[in-house]
């Protein structure tokens, strides 16, 4: 369901939430802008820097009490899950502030603070290219409209692919393990990974395919019953070739 801070309710039923998740999902398959940005200690870095791993990207605006501060959290934990289950550097996350005037390095630094966000890998960034920054909010089909208490805008995760396009959008302020880590898998499965060996990529895949949600504990395991069943067939085929054997072994006999 596609979700709006809660002081855009009026704002969004002018405009009609099917039209905003229409808007929202005619970003799928578009290459997002090389905009440019800093980092919350002033380092400059551009969208493009990101390729090579898939990318999860969310906007908010920093003086936001409610809904940005519930999916900051919510994607937080989502993103532990996911980084246990794929792997630490499969993928990379980035949350940008559009409210320019107010978003600075340290404003999202104290943002992330705030929010118990600690994972390094994870960047908190401030628009340098206010052009660009439009460019890429109305590329992923971002909503966002002024109000009385800063913005009303949707409340959107995308998930942007190696290539820097848009692959899938993930929508409100509580996000379900599986909403994230699914279409993750599909992707880091589909990404040409650094060279460790054939053992390695080999080891790599069968993690990523015999990984399994446990809804009871919220996190994501290891399924065996794969192994089981390739072990079982395995028995199966040898104990066919051996009974076939004797059996040959016996009509020569016999002959």
């Amino acid at each position: 369901m596609l979700l709006l801070v809660a002081s855009g309710v009026a704002a969004a039923a002018e405009r009609g939430a099917e039209d905003l998740l229409a808007l929202s999902q005619a970003a799928i398959g578009r290459e997002i802008p090389d905009a440019g940005f800093v980092d919350t200690d002033g380092v400059a870095l551009r969208l493009s820097e990101f390729r090579g791993k898939p990318l999860l990207l969310s906007l908010v605006f920093t003086s936001c009490s409610q809904s940005c501060s519930v999916s900051t959290r919510q994607l937080d934990r989502v993103v532990r899950i996911a980084r246990e289950a794929l792997g630490p550097d499969s993928f990379a996350v980035a949350t940008i502030g559009f409210d320019r005037a107010v978003d600075s390095p340290l404003a999202m630094r104290e943002y992330a603070l705030r929010h118990g966000v600690s994972d390094p890998r994870w960047q908190f960034l401030s628009s340098t290219d206010p052009a660009g920054l439009e460019r890429l909010m109305d590329t992923l089909g971002f909503w966002r409209e002024p109000s009385p208490r800063g913005f009303d805008h949707t409340v959107q995760v995308t998930l942007v692919d190696a290539g820097g396009v848009v692959f899938r959008q993930i929508y409100g302020e509580v996000i379900e393990a599986q909403q994230l880590v699914e279409p993750l898998k599909s992707l880091v499965l589909g990404r040409p990974a650094a060279d460790d060996g054939l053992f390695g990529r080999l080891g790599r895949r069968v993690r990523l395919i015999c990984t399994v949600y446990d809804a009871k504990g919220d996190r994501y395991l290891f399924d065996y019953s794969l192994f089981v069943g390739i072990l079982a067939g395995v028995l199966v085929v040898g104990a066919v070739i051996v009974w076939l054997g004797v059996e040959i072994r016996r009509q020569r006999k016999g002959a």
